[in-house]
C-alpha cells in the first residue's frame, strides 16, 4: 500500500512534538485507546455511509486506521483517503487496511491551508480525536477542511469537549489535549449541524461530542 510522504515541507514546532509523542506510543495505541476515545463508531453510525457509494471518505489524524478499517469493510464501494504526521502509525495503518488497498491512499504530512491539493476532493471529512491535539493549527485544519470541501460536503467530528475540572484539563494538556469547549461554536459557525450529541465519560470526569454539519 502506498504511502506517499512530503517533500520540502516546512513543519512547526508543534508537529515535530506531536510526532516524537506518536514515535513512542504508536505501538501502545490500540492496546489503551479503546478506554477513553468514546463515540468512534457511533460518528460513523451517523455518517449514514450507505447513501454514499462511489463517494470519498478524508481522515485527517487517521492514526492506526481504527475508522478507515471499519469505513473499508462495512462500505465497499467508497474511496478512503488517510492523513497523518506520523510514519509510525501510517505504517500501522496501512498494514491494517493491506487487503483493501486499492481504494485507500494514506498521505504523511500535516493538514493546513496551503497550494498543495488533495489527489481527488473528499466528500466526507472526517476528524476522530484529533483536532484537540492540533494547538495551535486546529483553525487552520478546519479552515483546510473547508476548501477542501464543495458545497454540500459534509464534516465529521469526534472529540473531547470540556471538563468541569481544572486538574484534568491541565493533566490533558500535559498530553497535547486541548479542552475548553474551544471546537464547537467554531464547527457551527462554519458548517451548518446536522447531527450534534454531547456525552459525558467516566461520570462527568469530561465529555465529548459528535458533530456532523454540511457545508
Amino acid at each position: 500500500m502506498e504511502i506517499k510522504e512530503p517533500h520540502q515541507i516546512l513543519e512547526s514546532p508543534q508537529v515535530e512534538k506531536i510526532r516524537n509523542y506518536y514515535q513512542v506510543h504508536a505501538n501502545l495505541y490500540q492496546a489503551t485507546r479503546w478506554s477513553f476515545l468514546f463515540g468512534r463508531k457511533s460518528i460513523l453510525r451517523l455518517l449514514n455511509l450507505t447513501m454514499l457509494s462511489e463517494k470519498t471518505v478524508l481522515e485527517v489524524g487517521c492514526g492506526t486506521g481504527f475508522n478507515l478499517s471499519r469505513l473499508a469493510k462495512f462500505h465497499l464501494n467508497i474511496r478512503l483517503i488517510g492523513i497523518d504526521i506520523s510514519p509510525e502509525m501510517l505504517r500501522i495503518a496501512s498494514k491494517r487496511l493491506e487487503s483493501h488497498s486499492r481504494r485507500v491512499l494514506f498521505l504523511e504530512r500535516s493538514y493546513e491551508p496551503g497550494t498543495w491539493k488533495l489527489p481527488v476532493k473528499p466528500d466526507i471529512i472526517l476528524f476522530s480525536y484529533c483536532l484537540t491535539m492540533i494547538n495551535p493549527g486546529w483553525e487552520d485544519a478546519l479552515q483546510r477542511a473547508y476548501e477542501d470541501l464543495e458545497e454540500g460536503g459534509m464534516i465529521a467530528v469526534v472529540d473531547f469537549h470540556d471538563s468541569p475540572y481544572g486538574s484534568f484539563q491541565r493533566w490533558m494538556g500535559f498530553n497535547h489535549v486541548r479542552m475548553d469547549n474551544h471546537l464547537l461554536p467554531v464547527l457551527k459557525k462554519h458548517f451548518t449541524p446536522l447531527q450534534l450529541e454531547i456525552h459525558q465519560a467516566y461520570g462527568g470526569l469530561w465529555s465529548y461530542f459528535l458533530f456532523v454539519g454540511r457545508k
